[in-house]
């Protein structure tokens, strides 16, 4: 969970009042925070805070602007935000974008924040605030990363472009010497640790004004000279690249709105694209680019399981900064420019918890009594990785969550079957996985220093659609394992699969396999009283080349809620 490190002073001028400690750890339960520790000597509060949905909440100014929204101060307007209906266009100040970045790091949002000389306090925070949401948010910089400069020396049109790695060269931080974009990814102690991000692609990702001054190398490293944004500088040009557009945007306006409550005044920026984006070729930034929600209050009434009126959940809406506006049985909620994790009208009924405050609620006894015990499924689940592991395999757990990329594009898939998030936060959770093969694929991309052979497994659940059930999604409990060696073949996963089945008490047969993820005649479907509960083969090269793997592979996946019976 996000934990930061706060200015007591500058924290409390924001929330409106000097808190007490326990005042503080009470009115900290509105944001799911906790506070850590009082750092008299340095004037520092340090806060857990264990909603990771809330990249807002991730600095002093956001923290501070929901405790004092609940407090029942007003509502902060930001007036520097475009919308698909009103661009604020910004002719002088413009971002370029090299069409050959559409496939490498295609988006960019920036402004121009212009305020009081910033001290040490607030250039630590901007920092953190930099790091919690590259790190945090972005995933390590894949899909945020965030440059800060000097403007006072920039000169538009910036541009964006895609640049030779080899051929292209500027002085870094921290470095006194020029160095090829290459040689960034290889000798920068920020080039080392981030420099997979874009190291398979033939050009890499470059920041310069139209003077051909160097800006950044994103998502690696600022230049030495427009970069490096120092104590007593009073006009910052604030840049994030990303792969994600809408978690790209939030980032700015979370950013833009930070400043904007530190005393800077924000200018957008227009970023012309050569290519079609979710909101047109040209951007300008900050944008708000969210959708309201609608929530009936019978519905949150039912779920509360305690009566409310559409007044009185409104007001608790409005308490956690939401605007909000009332329909007849209805609240139509805006999110702030700030936060994007509004997904379902239960999120909105969380809303309703946290603004009236969980004290409100009478303590419920639970009405009903049952024991504890382990379901049919688990068991057989649970036996099935006791054979796994006298085979000598590796247990693996993954998360349920997943890319298209990995999922649908490297495993040669149609991806008809698989279930999408509506709105998800970043582009690495966007569906639900239909199959545990691409987790146990990418566990061998990153495992080529290991002494072979590798042997390892997982047994999981794995979702699809289907029209057939209520829901129109169908949950199963599957089983996948995966060996790499030189010599592995087929021959070997008929021996693993035979030995399974044997050690389950179970009879099964095998028929012919055509799928993209397997060799033909070199895979097969694993039959159960008449049924297919599966697959097995050797992966085909092509997969393995997405993958980046260079041992051969055989995997077996299996459906235990057919086979159980």
């Amino acid at each position: 969970m996000p934990k930061i490190e706060v200015n007591r002073d500058i924290f409390y001028s924001q929330v409106g009042k000097k808190l007490t400690p326990d005042e503080l750890v009470d009115i900290l339960e509105c944001a799911k925070g906790e506070l850590d520790e009082i750092d008299d000597a340095s004037g520092v509060l340090k806060i857990e805070l264990n909603d990771t949905n809330r990249p807002d909440l991730w600095s002093t100014m956001g923290l501070a602007r929901q405790l004092a929204c609940y407090r029942g101060e007003k509502r902060k307007a930001y007036g520097f935000f475009s919308t698909q209906a009103k661009q604020q266009k910004n002719e002088k100040k413009k971002i370029i974008v090299d069409k050959n970045l559409k496939n490498i790091r295609p988006f960019i949002a920036a402004f121009v924040a212009t305020g009081p000389k910033i001290d040490d306090a607030h250039l630590i925070d901007l920092i953190q605030s930099q790091e919690k949401l590259c790190g945090n948010y972005g995933s390590k910089r894949k899909t945020i990363a965030m440059g800060v400069y000097r403007e006072n020396i920039i000169s538009y049109p910036i541009q964006y472009s895609a640049a030779d790695p080899d051929k292209t060269m500027f002085v870094p931080l921290e470095f006194d010497r020029e160095l090829s974009l290459r040689e960034i990814c290889e000798q920068h102690p920020k080039g080392i640790e981030f420099g997979l991000i874009v190291k398979d692609f033939p050009r890499y990702p470059f920041l310069t004004d139209a003077n051909g001054e160097v800006l950044s190398f994103p998502p690696i490293i600022n230049s030495a000279k427009l970069g490096a944004v120092k104590v007593g500088d009073e006009k910052l040009f604030v840049e994030l690249t990303g792969t994600d557009i809408d978690t790209l945007l939030l980032a700015c306006s979370v950013v833009a709105c930070d400043l904007a409550d530190a005393g800077y005044s924000i200018e957008p920026v227009t970023v012309v694209y050569p290519y079609d984006t979710p909101y047109g070729k040209e951007i300008t930034t900050p944008f708000y680019f969210q959708k309201e929600i609608q929530l009936n209050i019978e519905d949150a009434i039912k779920l509360l399981g305690d009566v409310i009126s559409v007044d009185e959940a409104a007001k608790a809406i409005e308490r956690m900064g939401n605007p909000v506006r009332i329909d007849k049985n209805s609240i139509i909620l805006a999110p702030p420019e700030f936060r994007n994790d509004f997904m379902h009208p239960v999120d909105i009924i969380e809303e309703i918890v946290m603004g009236k405050g969980l004290k409100a609620f009478t303590p419920v006894m639970p009405k009903d009594f049952t024991v504890g015990r382990l379901s049919p499924q688990e068991e057989f689940s649970r036996k099935a990785r006791e054979i796994m592991t006298g085979l000598g395999f590796q247990e693996m757990i993954y998360n349920y969550l997943g890319s298209k990329k990995d999922f649908i594009e490297k495993m040669k898939i149609p991806g008809t079957d698989v279930i999408e998030i509506l709105n998800p936060m970043t582009e690495n959770y966007e569906i639900v996985r239909n199959s545990i093969l691409p987790n146990l694929l990418m566990s061998e991309s990153v495992s080529a220093n290991a002494v072979y052979p590798h042997r390892i497994f997982e047994s999981g659940k794995i979702a699809r659609k289907d029209s057939t059930e209520n829901y129109g999604s169908k949950t199963e409990n599957h089983l996948a394992f995966l060996v790499a060696e030189s010599e592995v073949g087929f021959n070997e996963a008929s021996a693993l699969v035979s030995g399974l089945f044997f050690y389950m008490g179970k009879e099964y047969t095998l028929a012919p396999l055509e799928d993209p993820r397997f060799i033909g005649g070199r895979s097969a479907r694993i039959i159960f009283g008449n049924k297919e509960v599966g697959l097995m083969g050797e992966i085909h090269p092509e997969i393995l080349e997405a993958w980046n793997i260079v041992m051969p592979c055989i995997a077996v996946e299996v459906n235990l809620d057919l086979i159980r019976g």
